[in-house]
């Protein structure tokens, strides 16, 4: 009985192996002719939607790798950026950007004929001698200074004013279908000074074999501006990662043309505050230098006696303290 039971399952089993078997067969060389709702048309479109996806799917990876790229990219240059604000710059390198072509030892010797002028005109004055010898140590170290950093300033505003107009040149050429090298040899000659000597040097580097993207970061070095970090990175993205450089350049100088507006309208809107500022920081130097003209023995006892120094010192350290809280008051960065 054992055996003819284990038969009978062994072949009820090989039956029904056939039966799938024969079924499946059958499913699949008749059942796509014999179905209405599954057409040739249909199964194409299926076919064709699973590469459409499957492009898309490719699209999507390598613009997520492009924009990773473009990420690491900012995040370096954001890196060199900080680096170079926080080392302090030399005073060769101040001296470049003032545009003066002196060097850093004439520039000590002339801060050194300054603070002897000042030296000997005090003595001159009847100043005592610890005044003539503070006002030799602001002729020597303070004037220079503040001139260069006055005339440094006023390089930098030109420059922002002018380097709008050399974008626009660039990004004409580019649509033109002008390399970009050819548009920036354009714009070294079209623009106004100082731009247009910053891109002569850009265009020297390059014609000496230097590739693009290493010439125009140091362009942001000789002039450390917010608005030359933007071209660098546009430049440097284009040229690793591609794209339109046309249209990048394009949203750049409307950018830094917005940039500007905004700049001249918070002036205009703090330069109230800023006259007031400065007539208050003025007024008492006024006072003592028409006091010293008018009735000089009433004054010139501040200068050579202790206390009077004492005072003089106490109150130039509050009206520092209280130009500084004005200034930081007053000072917008856009």
């Amino acid at each position: 009985m054992d055996i003819i039971g284990s038969d009978l399952i062994f072949t009820i089993a090989l039956f029904l192996l056939v039966v799938f078997a024969v079924l499946g067969i059958a499913w699949g060389l008749f059942y796509p002719r014999l179905s209405k709702n599954y057409s040739r048309d249909q199964r194409i479109q299926a076919v064709s939607m699973s590469r459409v996806k499957i492009a898309d799917q490719r699209l999507k990876s390598a613009s997520t790798d492009r924009r990773k790229d473009i990420e690491a990219n900012l995040k370096q240059m954001e890196n060199a950026h900080k680096k170079g604000k926080e080392k302090k710059q030399s005073l060769k390198a101040r001296l470049g950007q003032a545009g003066l072509t002196i060097t850093p030892k004439q520039f000590w010797l002339y801060s050194l004929v300054c603070g002897c002028g000042l030296f000997l005109a005090a003595l001159v004055g009847g100043m005592s001698m610890p005044v003539s010898v503070g006002m030799g140590i602001v002729g020597c170290l303070g004037l220079p200074h503040f001139w260069l950093s006055r005339k440094r300033k006023k390089r930098m505003k030109k420059f922002i004013a002018e380097f709008p107009n050399a974008v626009d040149v660039i990004v004409r050429g580019i649509k033109t279908g002008l390399p970009l090298g050819d548009c920036l040899v354009i714009a070294a000659t079209e623009t106004a000074e100082p731009v247009r000597s910053e891109f002569r040097r850009l265009v020297d580097e390059q014609a000496m074999g230097l590739p693009l993207a290493k010439v125009v970061p140091r362009l942001h070095q000789r002039v450390p501006l917010p608005e030359t970090n933007f071209f660098a990175i546009v430049i440097a993205i284009q040229s690793q990662a591609g794209g339109s450089l046309s249209e990048a350049l394009g949203n750049l100088s409307r950018v830094l043309r917005s940039r500007a507006q905004m700049k001249e309208k918070v002036q205009a809107m703090s330069m109230e505050a800023k006259a007031s500022a400065a007539i208050i920081g003025v007024m008492p130097f006024l006072i003592a230098i028409l006091i010293y003209f008018t009735n000089r023995p009433f004054i010139i006892i501040m200068f050579q006696e202790n206390l009077g120094l004492i005072m003089i010192s106490a109150a130039v350290a509050w009206m520092a303290v209280g130009a500084f809280v004005m200034r930081v008051m007053i000072n917008f960065d856009v």
